[in-house]
């Protein structure tokens, strides 16, 4: 048993507690509230500090491997390079808070084993499979032949076109064979994909039934890509869970999310981060350019319409190659929580956003985890400083002193 003793304890919804306890017993956590009414715990490990918090979900990541913007290199690099890659990747997480991580399209299926067995310490992964997409459409690498693209698919990367509505449902299908958590879709075009543009509508409203209904019939719910409004709308429309990006929703879409329930997971860390990137092909910076003010200014209007967000920062660099330094790779995930402060949520918001609305991006999937609470799984974070009165606390690892994934800590030595 081990006994958190802390001066602030943030429950990831909710207001925070002064002079708090969590006890974590086993894998879960046994008790989290005032010290006044904390159960005593002989012989319990003590942690003392500042603030205790739930750990963070990153809610759109990629576990690709990759070292560049070019995602030509996904068919270039053997995948098993990119898997060892990803395994610095997984170190790089923890130690940035991120203890969970619903990966929308990469090596996740095949890393998340690993991290299961114990074979890999890392966050638990909630992951895709391969992207699905329409052929031309944004999981394209549309520079590369066809049979190329078909090829990768066979051997078992992370992109998947399929176009008609039976062909779209034996797509899903191969993910739930691979044991995907949730299924990824690109209802748009979109900016790191070459010809198509991010405003179009990609899959037919019959491709998206078929994919939600087959989804569905296995407890999965969809991830669905969406810049454009039309995509996003026959998307809700379909059934789909969340809304990646969502650059140009309006007051119409978002009555229709908060009627549906659909999330918006914004991703505002890739816009940021990947406008001063080197290496960025021309054509995405060039659609970068022009989505990014447009991105951000949505992103507020959602928040001020009540629209449900879930933090998500699409990172697809590795780390471990080229460091934490790289703008989108992983290890600076908290930065994600700055820019949603940025964008008009308070700080505890954005901490729900990345604690305890996690598990809603996961539907049927998802665990009890990403608060505070009795019985919730022990996924737990303390910090030398305060992130409520300080967000960008979250955004430097080095402030994160002790990170513990079912009850187990794998960040900080344990003093009694």
């Amino acid at each position: 048993m081990q006994r958190i003793e802390a001066d602030l304890v943030i429950p990831g919804r909710g207001e925070p507690v002064r002079d708090g306890v969590v006890v974590i017993d086993g894998e879960d956590i046994a008790y989290a509230g005032p010290s006044a009414a904390a159960p005593e715990t002989p012989g319990a490990t003590v942690v003392r500090a500042a603030v205790v918090m739930p750990g963070l979900w990153d809610c759109h990541g990629h576990f690709m491997g990759v070292r560049s913007p070019d995602l030509t290199r996904l068919v270039q690099d053997p995948i098993a390079v990119r898997a060892a890659r990803c395994a610095g990747d997984l170190r790089a997480a923890l130690d940035a808070g991120v203890t969970t991580v619903r990966e929308v399209g990469g090596l996740g299926v095949y890393l998340a084993r690993a991290v299961e067995e114990g074979t890999l310490d890392g966050p638990a992964i909630y992951a895709a499979g391969a992207v699905l997409s329409t052929t031309g459409g944004h999981g394209d690498l549309h520079s590369l032949p066809l049979p190329t693209i078909h090829d990768h698919t066979h051997c078992g990367g992370e992109l998947r076109l399929c176009d008609g509505p039976s062909e779209c449902a034996k797509a899903v299908r191969e993910q739930l064979r691979r044991d995907a958590r949730v299924i990824k879709i690109c209802v748009s075009g979109g900016v790191m994909s070459e010809v198509d543009h991010p405003v179009h509508q990609q899959f037919t409203a019959a491709e998206l039934a078929a994919i939600v209904e087959v989804a569905g019939m296995a407890d999965r719910v969809v991830a669905a890509h969406g810049h454009g409004k039309a995509a996003i709308m026959a998307g809700i429309e379909a059934g789909v869970r969340t809304i990646e990006h969502g650059t140009y929703l309006d007051d119409e879409a978002f009555t229709a999310m908060r009627e549906t329930g659909t999330v918006l997971v914004p991703t505002r860390t890739i816009i940021e981060e990947l406008l001063t990137a080197d290496g960025m092909p021309p054509y995405a910076l060039a659609k970068l350019r022009a989505v990014s003010e447009q991105h951000a200014s949505t992103l507020s209007a959602a928040h001020a319409a009540g629209v449900t967000i879930a933090a998500g920062t699409d990172i697809f660099h590795s780390a471990t190659t080229t460091g934490p330094a790289l703008p989108n790779s992983w290890g600076r995930n908290g930065r994600e929580l700055p820019l949603l402060v940025a964008a008009g949520m308070t700080p505890l918001e954005a901490i729900e956003a990345a604690t305890a609305n996690g598990p809603l991006t996961l539907g049927p999937q998802a665990p009890l985890a990403g608060e505070l609470i009795a019985g919730q799984r022990a996924d737990v974070l303390t910090l030398d400083a305060d992130p409520v009165a300080d967000i960008t606390v979250l955004a430097d690892p080095a402030h994160i002193v002790g990170v513990w994934t079912r009850g187990r800590r794998v960040k900080g030595s344990i003093s009694q």
